[in-house]
């Protein structure tokens, strides 16, 4: 397996849960609900933007700059982490509800310019044998994480 497989299929799981929250958030009835929701998406989205930074995006920094995309792609990113940071320290409720699912359009919005540009680059400019290298590395990164040994 390639890592823009892995990463594509890690989105595909990141969309149900963007669903859920999209159908959860408006019906949460206190602001801790949206932080304890707004909590776990920024640590699952954490886990998977610095594998992806580490793997894919470092490997293809020079490519992303040539096409003016490094820097929006850094920007996409803290714009996503500020919307969750705000989600867990604003008091109302409304305000709360409305940081989460902006993080979740902005991240939804991310994870397609990704697969449109990111991936493609990656299957241009990096032999398969190397992207299967990272899948290997991205595969012990998750084994090291959860706390299993290599099989």
């Amino acid at each position: 397996m390639k890592i823009t497989e892995a990463l594509l299929a890690e989105h595909a799981v990141f969309h149900n849960l963007f669903d859920y929250a999209e159908r959860t958030v408006p019906r949460l009835k206190t602001v801790a609900e949206v932080r304890s929701l707004a909590h776990l998406v920024e640590a699952l989205l954490l886990a998977h933007s610095h594998t992806e930074e580490q793997l894919l995006v470092e490997p293809l920094e020079h490519c992303l700059e040539q096409i003016g995309h490094r820097q929006t792609f850094h920007q996409e990113h803290q714009e996503i982490d500020d919307h969750l940071k705000r989600a867990q320290t604003v008091r109302s409720l409304k305000q709360a509800r409305h940081h989460l699912l902006a993080a979740v359009v902005s991240s939804r919005k991310h994870f397609d310019k990704e697969e449109r540009i990111v991936f493609p680059l990656a299957e241009q400019h990096l032999k398969s044998r190397t992207l299967t290298e990272l899948c290997s590395t991205w595969t012990e990164h998750r084994n090291r994480a959860i706390g299993q040994d290599e099989a």
